[in-house]
């Protein structure tokens, strides 16, 4: 007698199978040397100019794979227009940094440092996220598959090569992601420009346990699930009677408060 599997568990591997078929195309010459330089990035195929192909040498040599060197006026990637590719473009597969379970709390050498996006869809913001997680020491950046920004050149070129070292996790249901970090020993604070205690006090709620930081897309900010699920809601505090960050800057000034916490 067969068990029929669950629905999420089907759209999970429905969504395994889809990534694993997915490429993507990577632009411009710090995204492209760093992925050529990642070992776990699958390459597919390369596009560059003469002059990229200078500029590239040693990462080329280093990626193992032989590069069509095509004429700039005549650029053969399908990239979007106006992407500034610098004569440089990359087929790849998105990486798989496997389950949260294995990547969240880090390699030791840190206190384990989470952010959760909810629905931030930009892919300039993301890739600015990504930067600030890789400078801060973040053990994961994780975001639901649905309404968040895939893998894209667009966001590696913002990342600035973090895509290809900072963990991006896509999962299939955020707020059970956070219960499993929560499982884990996260102290979960959801960001939230209305609340009354400030980020600082959360912290200092937090103890001694890991933390992972949420945030929300700006203007809808956090969803209602999400909110239900932190341990803590708090703010950044703002000197002025009015004070709005970009959920980038958000998530810079998020994380070096807990990474800098007594």
């Amino acid at each position: 007698m067969s068990t029929k599997k669950p629905s999420w568990v089907i759209e999970k591997e429905r969504a395994r199978r889809a990534a694993a078929s997915q490429t993507l195309w990577l632009f411009g010459l710090h995204a492209v040397r760093d992925a050529l330089g990642n070992d776990a990035r699958v390459k597919l195929r390369l596009v560059l100019t003469k002059n990229a192909a200078d500029k590239l040498a040693d990462a080329v040599a280093e990626g193992g794979l032989d590069p069509e060197i095509v004429d700039p006026r005549k650029f053969p990637a399908p990239l979007d227009p106006g992407s500034v590719h610098q004569g440089a473009a990359l087929e790849v597969k998105p990486l798989d940094w496997g389950p949260i379970s294995q990547v969240a709390l880090g390699d030791g050498s840190a206190p384990p440092l989470v952010l959760c996006l909810d629905r931030v869809s930009d892919p300039h913001n993301v890739g600015a996220i990504l930067r600030s997680a890789e400078v801060f020491g973040a053990s994961a950046v994780i975001a639901p598959a649905r309404h968040s920004a895939p893998e894209t050149g667009a966001l590696a070129k913002t990342a600035s090569g973090a895509l290809e070292r900072q963990p991006y996790l896509r999962v299939t249901n955020l707020a059970r992601s956070m219960e499993e970090l929560r499982n884990m020993g996260f102290f979960l604070i959801g960001l939230a420009g209305e609340e009354e205690d400030t980020l600082a006090t959360a912290l200092s709620d937090a103890g001694d346990r890991p933390v992972a930081l949420v945030l929300g897309a700006e203007g809808p900010g956090l969803r209602e699930k999400t909110r239900e699920t932190c341990d803590a809601l708090a703010r950044i505090p703002y000197a002025r009677a009015f004070g709005s960050l970009n959920v980038s800057n958000a998530a810079a000034v998020a994380l070096f408060a807990a990474q800098n916490r007594p």
